[in-house]
C-alpha cells in the first residue's frame, strides 16, 4: 500500500490477505516489506505482532537490508497455537537522518559554524525522544542534546554521545517517529508443533496377527496392533498411521494382487469402506471393539505416539450410504451407481462421492464421521485423494472441526498439479504428500527443496520414502544403499517425514515391469513380518531408521523447515546441505552419496557465511552416523561408500547469538516467491 511512505509486498501474506499464512509453534517466522519514500531522508519500521485472544502485543524493530535497499525484515517465533495478526508500520526516521549526515559532515573535515544548524536540531531531535523513552533512559537522551549545545567541548566530543550504542539501543526502543504509515493487517495460523515436527510409520492393523502353525497368516487386531507398536515407538517415530480400519465391502471386493475375482479368505482393500457391519464410523469386526480401539489409543499415547487414521471418501457397493443415501452417489442411465475410474485404472470395489446431489447432507455426514473419531481421541487424519473433491468443501470441515479441536492435524494426499497441492494447502490442511518420492537427482532434488522454501508459508511437505502405492524404481533397483539413502534424504531435508511399513526390510518386488505397485500388496492381502529376525539376521534398516530418528530429535536444526540451504560439490553424485537453528545456533551439514552402488568422492565447497562462520575459519565437525570427528574449512574432500557409510551427517559449532537472527533472514530472504 501507498501513503505518505510506501508499504508494499509485505509478507508472509496468502491470496491477498483473504487467507492466513502458516506457521507452528517454535517456528521460525520470518516477516519482511518493501518500504520505502521520497527523497534522502531515512526511514525505519517495526512490525506490531497480536497473538491470539489473551496475548499480549508487541512490537519487532525491523532491520534494513544490506544488499537490497528499501527491504526490511524481521523474525518472530510464536509459542502459542491460533491466529496470530501483524502490521508494518513505517516511519520518517529523523534522528537516523541527522545520524547520517553528521557523520558525513565530521569526515568531510566541517566546522562548529559550518555545522551549527546539526548541532541545534540535533539537540531538538533528542529532547523530542526523550519525551517518549521511560526512565532513567530519558535522561540519556536528554545528557546528549545538552552535550550538542555545550559549546566548551570540541566538535566531536559534542557529536559522539548521539552515536553511541548504549543512545542507539534506546532509540531502537523507543524511536522518534514522523510521518507514520501503517500497513495492511494480515494474519498467520499458527498450529501445534507436531503439524511442523514429526515423523510417521504406516502399518495395516491387520498384518499384525503373525501367522498360525501351517505358516498362513493370521487376520490381526487391535490388541496384535498395541504389541507391534512397542516397535514402532523404539525407532523414534511420532506417529503411527493405519490405513482404513473400518469394514470392508464384499462387493466386487479385489483379490490379491488387485485381481478381479476373489478366493476365500481374500481379505479385500480397506479402502473398499463399508458393509453390512457398517461404514465410515465402524470398526472391522475382525479387528475388535471400540473398547478394544479405545485401549489400543491409550496404549500409543503410553509409548509416546499418536494414532493417525486414514480418512477416505468413498464407499463399497454394499456401505450404508450406498442403500440409504443414493444421493451421495452418482446414480447412471441404467440405474446403477458409478464406481470410481482414474484411467486406465479402474477401482470396481468403490463408489466415488458427488457432492454436487446433496452437498448439505453429505457435509453434516462426514463431520459428524470426523468428530466421532475426535471424540475417541483421533487427532490427526491422513486424507485419501483430496483433490478430487471439493476444495471449498474441505475448507468449510477442517474450519469448522479446528472451531473446537484446533489440535486437529490434516494431512493431503494429494499427487496432482501444483495448484491444486498448494491451494489445497492454502485452505487448511497441515501438511501435504509430495513428489520428493521422484525426485532422485542432485538437480532434481535441489530444485525441489528451493519449491518447499519458496512455498513454506502455505505448505508443509511430509517426504514419504515409499506408500503401499508407490514403490519407486530406484528402491526396486537401487539395491539396499538406495533404501539408506532415500531416509537420510527424507529425514533430514524436511521436518516431517514418513515410511511405510516394510521399507526397513528393503521390500523391493513390484507387480510387473514398469509398475509402481508392490508384489503381493498389502492393500489385497495381509502380511505379516517377521521383523525380529530381520534384525537378528543384520537385515534391517531398522538400527539406521533408529539412528535419524534421534538425530532430528537432538538436533533443533533439523526441526525448521525454512532453513535448508546447499553448498557446491564437483560431483554429480554428491550432495550438501547444511540447516541452522537461528534460536539455538544449532548446525546441522549432510553430505549424501546418491550413487547406491559405488563409492563417490569430491570436494565440498561450503558456504561458510551460511553456517555462521568467517572465511579462513577452521571447525571441528562431528559426524553423528559414524562418530568420526574431522577439521574442516572452506574446502574438504569427502569420500563415501555405500556399503558401509551413504551419507555424513554432522553437527557443526554453534552459531554466535549475535549472527543467529541475521542468518534466519539470510536463509530464507533470497527467494522471490507469491503464494
Amino acid at each position: 500500500m501507498t501513503g505518505r511512505l510506501g508499504i508494499d509486498d509485505v509478507r508472509p501474506q496468502i491470496s491477498g490477505r483473504t487467507l492466513p499464512a502458516k506457521a507452528a509453534v517454535g517456528e521460525v517466522v520470518p516477516i519482511s516489506a518493501l518500504v520505502w519514500r521520497e527523497g534522502h531522508d531515512a526511514i525505519a519500521a517495526t512490525v506490531e505482532i497480536v497473538p491470539p485472544a489473551g496475548g499480549e502485543p508487541f512490537s519487532i524493530h525491523m532491520q534494513q537490508e544490506e544488499f537490497r535497499p528499501d527491504n526490511v525484515h524481521a523474525v518472530f517465533v510464536p509459542d502459542t497455537e491460533g491466529t496470530w495478526r501483524f502490521r508494518i508500520d513505517a516511519w520518517s526516521d529523523p534522528l537516523a537522518t541527522w545520524r547520517n549526515a553528521v557523520t558525513k559532515k565530521l569526515a568531510a573535515g566541517q566546522n562548529e559554524q559550518e555545522m551549527a544548524n546539526d548541532l541545534h536540531h540535533g539537540a531538538d531531535l533528542f529532547l523530542e525522544a526523550a519525551k517518549v523513552a521511560p526512565k532513567p533512559d530519558d535522561q540519556v537522551l536528554k545528557d546528549v542534546a545538552h552535550s550538542l549545545e555545550d559549546e566548551y567541548l570540541s566538535l566531536p566530543e559534542r557529536i559522539e554521545p548521539g552515536l553511541t550504542e548504549e543512545v542507539l539501543d534506546i532509540l531502537a526502543d523507543y524511536p522518534l517517529r514522523e510521518l507514520v504509515t501503517r500497513g495492511p493487517v494480515c494474519e498467520i495460523l499458527v498450529e501445534r508443533r507436531g503439524a511442523l515436527v514429526n515423523s510417521w510409520y504406516e502399518l495395516f492393523p491387520r498384518s499384525t496377527g503373525g501367522w498360525d502353525d501351517a505358516g498362513n497368516p493370521v487376520h490381526g487386531t487391535f490388541k496384535t496392533t498395541a504389541d507391534a507398536l512397542e516397535r514402532v515407538a523404539k525407532m523414534g517415530f511420532d506417529t503411527v498411521y493405519f490405513p482404513p480400519i473400518h469394514p470392508i465391502g464384499e462387493i466386487n471386493r479385489k483379490g490379491k494382487n488387485n485381481t478381479l475375482t476373489t478366493v476365500e479368505g481374500d481379505v479385500g482393500s480397506p479402502w473398499a469402506i463399508g458393509s453390512s457391519a457398517g461404514g465410515h464410523d465402524a470398526l472391522h469386526p475382525d479387528l475388535g471393539t471400540e473398547e478394544d480401539f479405545s485401549a489400543l489409543v491409550a496404549r500409543a499415547e503410553e509409548l509416546g505416539l499418536e494414532i493417525a487414521l486414514d480418512f477416505a471418501l468413498q464407499a463399497a457397493p454394499d456401505h450404508p450410504w450406498a442403500q440409504n443415501h443414493r444421493e451421495f452417489f452418482t446414480e447412471l442411465s441404467d440405474g446403477t451407481i458409478a464406481y470410481a475410474e482414474n484411467p486406465p485404472k479402474k477401482y470396481q470395489d468403490i463408489y466415488p462421492i458427488n457432492f454436487d446431489n446433496d452437498p448439505k447432507g453429505i457435509y453434516e455426514e462426514v463431520y459428524r464421521v470426523v468428530m466421532h473419531w475426535v471424540d475417541l481421541g483421533i487427532k490427526t487424519f491422513r486424507v485419501d485423494n483430496p483433490h478430487t473433491k471439493p476444495v471449498n468443501f474441505w475448507e468449510w470441515l477442517i474450519t469448522r472441526v479446528r472451531e473446537t479441536h484446533p489440535e486437529v492435524i490434516f494431512l493431503a494426499e494429494a499427487f496432482t498439479r501444483p495448484a491444486r497441492m498448494f491451494g489445497l494447502s492454502k485452505i487448511g490442511f497441515s501438511q501435504s504428500y509430495t513428489y520428493f518420492t521422484w525426485k532422485t537427482s542432485k538437480a532434481e532434488l535441489t530444485e525441489f527443496a528451493d519449491l518447499i522454501i519458496e512455498r513454506a508459508d502455505v505448505s508443509r511437505p511430509n517426504l514419504f520414502v515409499n506408500t503401499p502405492d508407490i514403490l519407486h524404481e530406484s528402491l526396486q533397483y537401487g539395491g539396499r544403499a538406495m533404501f539408506a539413502i532415500r531416509a537420510t534424504l527424507a529425514a533430514t531435508m524436511s521436518p516431517l517425514w514418513g515410511v511405510y511399513s516394510g521399507y526397513e526390510l528393503y521390500e523391493h518386488e513390484a507387480v510387473k515391469e514398469g509398475s509402481e505397485e508392490y508384489l503381493d500388496s498389502e492393500k489385497y492381502q495381509l502380511r505379516p513380518r517377521d521383523f525380529a529376525g530381520a534384525l537378528a539376521r543384520r537385515e534391517s534398516l531398522e538400527p539406521y531408521i533408529t539412528t535419524l530418528n534421534q538425530i532430528r530429535r537432538d538436533q533443533p536444526a533439523l526441526q525448521q523447515l525454512r532453513n535448508l540451504r546447499f553448498h557446491e560439490v564437483d560431483n554429480d553424485n554428491l550432495l550438501a546441505y547444511s540447516k541452522v537453528d537461528s534460536l539455538t545456533g544449532n548446525c546441522v551439514l549432510v553430505v549424501v552419496n546418491l550413487d547406491s552402488f559405488g563409492a563417490q568422492e569430491g570436494t565440498v565447497h561450503l558456504n561458510l557465511a551460511e553456517l555462521g562462520l568467517s572465511q579462513g575459519d577452521s571447525f571441528r565437525v562431528d559426524d553423528l552416523v559414524s562418530g568420526a570427528n574431522y577439521i574442516w574449512g572452506e574446502h574438504n574432500f569427502v569420500r563415501l561408500e555405500p556399503l558401509n557409510n551413504v551419507a555424513h551427517i554432522f553437527v557443526l559449532p554453534d552459531v554466535a547469538p549475535e549472527k543467529r537472527e541475521q542468518m534466519a533472514w539470510r536463509q530464507i530472504g533470497e527467494h522471490d516467491y507469491r503464494p
